[in-house]
């Protein structure tokens, strides 16, 4: 018997890698009627969630909404519903506890992302997401 795929989890941040993994993730849906869920995370600790929320929720907002805007488009010309979501917090713990909560029968998420190199050939981010996820886990390159 075969499972039935309904959800993925995308992690979004605008950068090449991250939108490859879109791609990835719509050309899979297409073939399945599956949603997609646009994740973005911003990595900030939780004592600086509140006076970063505040101060800077227009200038993050304006970068988040470009670009989710732009993965919406892509859904909706393939077809394809999308929700996106914005999450506080470490990166990789945020995407792995969001995928469980929410249900999602895969990531797909790009190799690496904006962050700065941590890892020789895989982000900090995939790598962690890749170890941690009880979710299956495609790394896109």
């Amino acid at each position: 018997m075969g499972t039935t795929v309904k959800r993925f989890l995308v992690p979004l941040d605008g950068s090449k890698n991250s939108m490859r993994g879109l791609d990835k993730a719509i050309s899979l849906a297409k073939k399945s009627e599956t949603e997609i869920i646009g994740l973005h995370v911003i990595e900030i600790s939780p004592s600086e969630i509140k006076i970063i929320k505040t101060l800077l929720r227009n200038v993050l907002n304006k970068n988040y909404k470009n670009f989710m805007k732009i993965a919406k488009k892509k859904c909706l010309r393939n077809k394809i519903p999308f929700i996106d979501a914005i999450e506080y917090g470490k990166e990789g713990e945020r995407i792995v506890s969001f995928a469980a909560k929410n249900k999602c029968d895969l990531i797909v998420m790009g190799a690496r992302g904006l962050g700065s190199i941590k890892e020789a050939f895989l982000g900090s981010t995939s790598n962690y997401v890749l170890h941690t996820s009880k979710i299956s886990v495609m790394i896109v390159k």
